[in-house]
Order: structure tokens, then C-alpha cells, then sequence
């Protein structure tokens, strides 16, 4: 079911609602089978798929056995299924080329439908939507009438078909949505199919059509004849194969295989010019095809995989108009398989011929003798002209011949262990889908398309016509996600190697490890990657900064109920079904300047849009953008109301901010200022005043410790020590200052003693306060000298002096001492008086 909303007021149209399509899956239809052709391979089943286009409306494709396209118009409320191949009973030409096609076995592998209108336009609307069936066939679909075009068609009318590799499905479909009149005459691609043999089909015309049938409508032979000329429409243009890819027959030692693995039929077209016999001959040939089996092919051929992935990258270019990328994703879901990524590069290389002469034509396969251009009908050089005459003249970009070749890459996974890849993206901003020659850095003085309105004018601004002038060198990234959380970018547009008999590789540019178990989506642009995992967890990423950790969580994961529900459906039999609580898609705004997008969530659609023009803000100061009224939880615009009262609000707004800011401002500088002392001189103190300061401490501090070591080296005591020394020990120059907090201890524990301050203290004369310390038993804790302490303190210099901290911690112990020791003779209580020192 697909319905869409008006942006503007955030409701649910009824367009969808009204449709009553009802279709049933592969494995309900088919129970018990394996899908993707695997298992017994008797039958093509994949999940149905679906393409959707905002401008046209969405096709829906079955893809079990049996099941057929739908397609409903934006402006219509119901659908209708699209025309299916006729059986053979009801259409028997092989003479017109139209092969015999089991309607009953065709499955629907792969669908497309335009997104704009650049491809229904030049095609003269007979290509608007592309459906891709099991048995390799091809069919086109117009989306409707357009005004200007001079043919009429109906919507959903069958417009041409392919069998372009017959049995095998076609698996993936891309188209260039950018396509214009300048790249077709360069001869670039516009469509490029995969099928699941890993061969890879381009196109570079468009089909055209001379008459309609004039049945008229709803009449029995009407489908026949639309049926008819869609196959003789097709045949007005040619497919080719990239030879790279061409299947790979395995081993038959025995010669039982009945034709080679590695060859395939295909619907030629009127160029190879020919007759209605071979043509017959061709069509049998084709039917012969479209009746084997998967299995057949996997017995034949190596590298069968339906689960393969393709991206384009059609914007890539050389000088010569070539340079498009064509990358091959082996996902390694399946038993047997492994995950690889390889990359095809289209070169145009000039080539010379002898004489001038212009190389022959290619001779029919079957032998006819006759070249290409003498085969070719003159009615369809003429009807090749047709809607066409819009289109510029084909460039002379070299006045020699140019030869194709295709150059392979192989993506490597930087040393991890080969994963398992669940999804896929590329960056799909609108600059990353021009070509060198529509690029405003490159060519803006000749016919760009896109111009910068805040560049200078041409004549002011130097241009480069080389990418690796310009600031990334034109870049285009890949993403892949695994199933173990990991996320793995490459450049697309990387160099190739010298020659198409060599293969370089391409390391990756990041590796994401995220939170969550599994990735289910990706989405990227030129700025930012967001990715969705199984576990609900939304989160934007920076792929070209070195921080490891997420710009912003969109989305946080759900409970760890659900998560264990998931762990536990991942070990059942059953396998988890559909997850309603992984990401589904997510869907990004092509501009990488508009940060917005959307990630479907289950039955829930989540949205999310940010303001980009916060950037500008820095110029000046850091004030951010705000997007809505403080308190309200609306994302209104900054003057949501009308009158003095929006105003005012508005106002007191911006006073609290600017307060905010004021307050962290100066929080910085006070951390700063206590840290580093950056504001001693004062606010408007310059560097050089600062550094000239710190310089004048630092010789200050230099002076002050040599005339410290000078002072400890040549300092020396006298034989006693008196009371006035003892409690103001300073010496006569301030460098022979004594520790302030030992002598204030020193002076302390003297005021304490009163035992020694009455029995030496009694006479006032300094003379007369001279004292001796007499030892006891406890002799042994002077370890610094046996002899006794008058020698101690002498001034006589006995070599050189113990550090001023030994002296004061050995003054100290003797001071204790003495202490001690007059306290023990107050207790003994003689009787002959209070104790006297000996001198």
C-alpha cells in the first residue's frame, strides 16, 4: 500500500486509501519452496517489489509465478495492472521475432518508475516505467499522454520489449534520472539492467516507433497488435553486454553440456540487418532458453545469485564524455557465497586506423556476409531522426575514432573479516549527479546548468578544467551495512588501473562501527550519513571527520524486550519475519545544505529537519539559530504571532540568551585567569607585555636560589646559643633566613619549658643566658656527630657544613632533650633548691 500527505498541514490524503489491490507473497502462493531460484530451482520466486514516484504515481510488481505489474497514477484513486506477454497460442510470429513466453512461470524480479520528466520527454514517452520478469525479458511502459509530444499513449500502455538474456532473471534496474540532450550527445547510458548471472546490459538510444495500430481499442486483436509493434520497437535499438561480465561457463571435461555455459541468445536488433528466416531461426533459438530451469543455468554456469546488488554511478566522466561506473555488489547472504564489490569503468581511448579509413561494419552472427551499415533500413535512419530534432549536435571531441574498453576494481574490505552486506547507498545530493562538463567549478563560463547565485561573476573568478582542482577532487561515496553493525565507505570515483588486463583495488575511506546489531537501511548525501538498524536506532554520522561517535541520534532504540525478541526470532526456525521494529527506509533532501529527511519505522513515519544556516551564525559570534519560542514544543517561525506581545517575547528571548552567554564567557576567563594567570597585567595587557613579565619572575626566582646554595655553603654557627637567638633566629641578610614555620615551633616550645626558662633565665644580661645542654643516656639520636654539641655550634669551619635543615632538626632534638631533662630534676625534690646548669 502506498498513500502520500500534504507537507503543509502534516495530514493523510485519500489517495491510496481507495485502491482495493490485494496480492499475496512468494511463499504464501509457493509454501515450502525456496526463493531466488535456489533449493530443488524449479521456480523464480522474490519478494514483491515496489517503485514510487512523487510525480507519477507507483508500480507494483508480483514476484511469484503467475503474477503480474500495477500501476496507479497520482492522479487517479485506483490502479491497473499492466499488459503481460501473450502466450504463444494467442501470438505465433517467430518470423517478427516475438518469442513463445510461459505467462504462467514469469515471475517479476525487478521494477522501475521515472522519478522526473527527463526520460519520458526525450524518449517521446515511450519509456516511463521498466519492469523486469524471470524469464530475462524487458518490457516498457508509458506513464500517459503528455500534451506536447504529438504521439498519443495511453497510461500504462505496453511500448517495447527485450529478451536480453533468456531463462535468466532480471534482477536490478537503474536508470539515469538526470539524462539530458547534452549527455545523450555524448553517447552516454541511460539505462543499465543486471540479471542474476552478474552479466550487465547498457543502452545509449532510445526506442522509437513509426506507426500504430489503428484497431480500435477493446477490441480482441487490439492486444496482439500493441503486443506486435512493442517487439518491433524494440528492435529499433541495441542492448550491449559489458564483456567483463559475460557468464562463466563451468568445467565440462566430458563435452555433456549441450551448448556452451558462457553463450547466450538475444533479441537482435534491425542494425545487424537481418532476414525474416534468421530471425526465425533466432526466436527458436530463444525459446529453447526460456524453457530450462534455474537449476540448468546453476549447472552450467558459475554465479548465480538473484540477491546481488547494482549502483550507477552515471554522473562520472572522463574528457573523452565516457567514465561511467557500474558496481557490482555480492551481498553473501546465501549458502556458499561471499560478499565482494566490484567496479566496471566505461573508457573511451582514442584509436587510429590505417589510411584514415573508417573500420568495416560488423558482419551478421549468421554469416550474411553483409556489414552493419549496408544492412541498416533507410525508414529507420530516418525514424531515428525523429523526436530527436531537440537535440544538440553529436561533439567532435577527437578527430580519431574512439575504441571502448571497460577497467575492473575490486573494493576491498580493509583488512575486516568478509562480511555479510544487508543494504547499500550512494550519495544522491544534486551536486554529486553532475557530470564534469555540467559542474559549475569547471565549466561555469560555458553551459553548465547549475550556477551558484552567491559565486562572483565569470570574468572575476579563475576556473579549472581538471577535477583534481577542486576540493575533493569530485568525490562520490558508497556505503554498504553489514549484519554485524558495521558500516564500510568507499570512494566510487577512485582511480582505475593503467589497462582493462589489470584490476587495482580501492581500500575503504572509514569504517562506521555502530550500536546496533544489524544494518537495515543507509542513506546518504554530500554532508552526513544516516543509518537504521534492525533494533530501531537511528543515527547521523560525519563520514569525513575523525570523531568516532555519532553527530545526532535521530532515533533511539527500542526496549531491551524487543531486542531480546529479535535475538531470540534470529535462532527460531520460523527466522523473524517482518521486523516492526528495524528501520525500513530512510529518505534524505537531494540539497546536502537541507537537513531534513525521514526513516519509516515500522507502521510509523518519523521526520526530522534542522537549520544549516546556524553556519553563518559563527562569522560574527556563537549564537545559534534559534527555531522555536522558549517553552513551546511547536517548530514555528521566530515571530509566530502578531502585535507588541510577539515582540516583547521575542526580546526577552534574546536578553536571556545574551545573559547566558555572558555568564559562560566569564566562567572561561576566571578559569583561565586562576589557571594560567592570563589577566596579571591587566585586560588590555598585550602578549609581548606578558611574556616580558614571566621572563622578570623567572631570572627573579633564578637569583634568589644561587644566593640560597650560596648562603647554605658558607654559613656556620657559634659555640652557644642564647635565648635571643633562639627566638628570633635572623641572621643579617635576608638570605640567611631560617625556615619561618621551624622557628616559630622552636620559639614555642621555649615559652612552654618554664622548668628552663627559671633555671637560665634568671640574670637579664645577655652574657649571663648562655647555657650548656648536658646528655644523657639517650646520647645515641645525635646520629650526626659523637662529638660534643659545643663543637657543634662553633664557628670554626670543619669542611664543609651539614644543610641548614640537618642543624635545625638536630638544634631541635637537643632542645627536647634538655626539656626532658629538666623536668626529671624538678621530680626528684632534693631539697637544695632549684636546679643549676653547669656552664
Amino acid at each position: 500500500m502506498a498513500s502520500s500527505s500534504d507537507p503543509k498541514t502534516g495530514k493523510v490524503d485519500t489517495w491510496g486509501f481507495a485502491d482495493g489491490l490485494v496480492s499475496q507473497q512468494f511463499a504464501d502462493s509457493h509454501p515450502g519452496e525456496v526463493p531466488y531460484g535456489l533449493g530443488a530451482g524449479d521456480v523464480v520466486g522474490v519478494p514483491n517489489t515496489m517503485d514510487v514516484s512523487q510525480t507519477y504515481g507507483l508500480i507494483y510488481a508480483e514476484g511469484y509465478p503467475g503474477g503480474r505489474a500495477y500501476y496507479r497514477s497520482i492522479e487517479e484513486k485506483r490502479g491497473r495492472h499492466l499488459a503481460c506477454p501473450l502466450d504463444q497460442t494467442n501470438l505465433h510470429q517467430p518470423e517478427s521475432g516475438i518469442p513463445s513466453i510461459r505467462q504462467s512461470a514469469e515471475s517479476l524480479c525487478s521494477v522501475w518508475i521515472s522519478k522526473t520528466g527527463n526520460i519520458p520527454d526525450m524518449s517521446c514517452g515511450f519509456v516511463g516505467m521498466l519492469v523486469g520478469s524471470s524469464q530475462g525479458i524487458l518490457s516498457s511502459y508509458s506513464l500517459g499522454t503528455n500534451g506536447l509530444l504529438e504521439k498519443r499513449l495511453d497510461r500504462g500502455e505496453l511500448t517495447a520489449r527485450w529478451v536480453l538474456s533468456p531463462g535468466v532473471p532480471i534482477t536490478a534496474i537503474a536508470v539515469d534520472e538526470t539524462f539530458s540532450i547534452h549527455r545523450q550527445s555524448l553517447n552516454r547510458f541511460w539505462a543499465i539492467v543486471l540479471n542474476a548471472l552478474g552479466e550487465v546490459f547498457y543502452i545509449v538510444d532510445f526506442p522509437i516507433a513509426s506507426t500504430r495500430p489503428v484497431q480500435q481499442i477493446g477490441s480482441r486483436s487490439y492486444p496482439v497488435a500493441i503486443e506486435t509493434l512493442a517487439w518491433d520497437v524494440g528492435r529499433t535499438v541495441h542492448w550491449m553486454l559489458v564483456e567483463p561480465t559475460r557468464r562463466t561457463a563451468r568445467l565440462d571435461p566430458f563435452d555433456k553440456a549441450e551448448v556452451d555455459g558462457s553463450y547466450t541468445p538475444r533479441s537482435s536488433w534491425h542494425g545487424v540487418g537481418l532476414n525474416k528466416e534468421q530471425i526465425a531461426e533466432e526466436t527458436r533459438e530463444i525459446n529453447s532458453f526460456l524453457q530450462k530451469k534455474p537449476k540448468d543455468f546453476q549447472k552450467m554456469c558459475h554465479g548465480w545469485d538473484m540477491r546481488r546488488r547494482l549502483e550507477v554511478d552515471f554522473s562520472s566522466g572522463d574528457k573523452h564524455g565516457a567514465g561511467e561506473s557500474i558496481i557490482i555488489i555480492s551481498c553473501g547472504l546465501d549458502e556458499g557465497q561471499h560478499a565482494g564489490i566490484k567496479r566496471y569503468t566505461h573508457y573511451k581511448l582514442k584509436e587510429s586506423f590505417g589510411g584514415g579509413n573508417r573500420p568495416e561494419g560488423q558482419t551478421s552472427i549468421f554469416d550474411s556476409g553483409n556489414s552493419v551499415d549496408e544492412q541498416r533500413p533507410n525508414q529507420y535512419s530516418k525514424i531515428a531522426t525523429l523526436c530527436r530534432h531537440n537535440s544538440a549536435t553529436f561533439s567532435d571531441l577527437s578527430e580519431a575514432p574512439l575504441a571502448e574498453e571497460w577497467r575492473s576494481s575490486i573494493f576491498v574490505f580493509g583488512g575486516l573479516k568478509v562480511p555479510q552486506i544487508n543494504t547499500t547507498a550512494i550519495d544522491m545530493s544534486s551536486i554529486a549527479m553532475m557530470t564534469m562538463t555540467e559542474d559549475p567549478l569547471l565549466c561555469l563560463n560555458e553551459s553548465s546548468v547549475i550556477s551558484s547565485p552567491m559565486s562572483p561573476p565569470p570574468g572575476q573568478m579563475p576556473f579549472s578544467k581538471s577535477a583534481t582542482d577542486v576540493p575533493g577532487q569530485r568525490a562520490r561515496l558508497l556505503a554498504v551495512g553489514t549484519t554485524n553493525g558495521t558500516i564500510i565507505l568507499w570512494n566510487m570515483r577512485a582511480p582505475t588501473a593503467n589497462n582493462d588486463s589489470l584490476e587495482n583495488n580501492v581500500n575503504p575511506l572509514r569504517v562506521i562501527y555502530t550500536d546496533s546489531p544489524q544494518i537495515s537501511c543507509l542513506a546518504m548525501t554530500a554532508l552526513y550519513l544516516v543509518h537504521g538498524g534492525n533494533d530501531g536506532l537511528v543515527q547521523a554520522w560525519d563520514p569525513l571527520a575523525s570523531n568516532t561517535d555519532p553527530i545526532r541520534t535521530l532515533n533511539s532504540r527500542f526496549s531491551s524486550r524487543a531486542r531480546r525478541r529479535l535475538i531470540q526470532a534470529e535462532v527460531s526456525p520460523a527466522g523473524v519475519g517482518i521486523n516492526l521494529f528495524a528501520a525500513g527506509a530512510i529518505c534524505l533532501d537531494p540539497d546536502p545544505t537541507m537537513l531534513r529527511g525521514m526513516v519509516s519505522l515500522g507502521s510509523y513515519l518519523r521526520y526530522w529537519s534542522y537549520s544549516s544556516q546556524a553556519a553563518d551564525q559563527y562569522k560574527g559570534n556563537k549564537r545559534r539559530l534559534r527555531r522555536s519560542e522558549r517553552g513551546s514544543n511547536q517548530a514555528s517561525d521566530r515571530f509566530s504571532g502578531t502585535g507588541r506581545g510577539a515582540l516583547k517575547d521575542y526580546i526577552a528571548n534574546e536578553k536571556l540568551e545574551l545573559e547566558r552567554e555572558k555568564r559562560i564567557r566569564r566562567k572561561d576567563e576566571e578559569r583561565l585567569s586562576g589557571r594560567y594567570g592570563v589577566d596579571l597585567l591587566g585586560p588590555g595587557a598585550t602578549e609581548d607585555e606578558i611574556l616580558a613579565y614571566a621572563t622578570m619572575l623567572s631570572e627573579e626566582a633564578h637569583q634568589s636560589d644561587e644566593l640560597r646554595r650560596q648562603s647554605s655553603s658558607n654559613s656556620s654557627s657559634s659555640g652557644t646559643i642564647t635565648e635571643e637567638a633562639v627566638a628570633s633566629p635572623v641572621s643579617g641578610s635576608p638570605q640567611e633566613d631560617l625556615d619561618h614555620d621551624l622557628a616559630e615551633a622552636i620559639r614555642l616550645s621555649l615559652e612552654d619549658s618554664n622548668g628552663f626558662r627559671a633555671s637560665g633565665l634568671g640574670n637579664n644580661d645577655a652574657s649571663a643566658s648562655m647555657f650548656a645542654v648536658r646528655y644523657g643516656k639517650k646520647k645515641k639520636l645525635l646520629p650526626l656527630s659523637s662529638s660534643p654539641p659545643s663543637d657543634i655550634f662553633t664557628g670554626a669551619d670543619r669542611g664543609a657544613s651539614p644543610p641548614v635543615a640537618e642543624l635545625d632538626l638536630e638544634f631541635a632534638l637537643q632542645l627536647s632533650q634538655a626539656e626532658e631533662q629538666n623536668l626529671a630534676n624538678k621530680a626528684e625534690g632534693s631539697g637544695k633548691g632549684k636546679g643549676r646548669s653547669k656552664s
